[in-house]
């Protein structure tokens, strides 16, 4: 699976507004600013977000982003499928419409299995877990394996 610049810079804006839930709508510059992302590329993410019910906009002196519902309501998952589409897809096509013969036949309930295991932690973990600093132990736990450090 690769995380792609587009959902990363997405969770970090997220959290952004997530940290700052109680004080109001913050600017698209502020929120480029502070996570170093690329102020037109944000505001096209922030479009993404905004269709997909994540976040809502607010003109004027003192409009900017919000999210559009609590933080502990909106899964990281949420915010990754808003501006990328599915969370695993092979050559852009989700597992289950996929088909294999012959000795590439398992090859479909492995991608289904490394499908349910990124939903599992990403649909697990709400951007007030992370905002908080507090990743739920399912995720947590997988992260004091140090071979989960070291790439292969």
């Amino acid at each position: 699976m690769r995380i792609s610049a587009r959902a990363d810079y997405a969770v970090r804006a997220a959290l952004v507004l997530a940290a700052g839930e109680r004080d109001g709508p913050v600017k698209a510059e502020a929120i480029a600013e502070a996570q170093e992302i690329p102020h037109k590329f944000l505001e096209g993410i922030l479009n993404d977000m905004r269709r997909g019910g994540l976040v809502v906009s607010q003109r004027g002196v003192n409009g900017g982003y919000r999210l559009a519902r609590p933080a502990a309501e909106i899964s990281v998952a949420d915010v990754v499928r808003a501006v990328d589409g599915p969370l695993v897809s092979v050559r852009g096509v989700r597992p289950p419409e996929l088909s294999y013969s012959g000795p590439a036949e398992p090859l479909l309930p492995l991608w289904i299995a490394l499908r349910a295991n990124v939903r599992r932690i990403l649909e697990g973990v709400s951007l007030a877990d992370v905002a908080s600093g507090r990743l739920p132990e399912s995720a947590h736990a997988l992260t004091e394996d140090p071979a989960a450090w070291s790439n292969p």
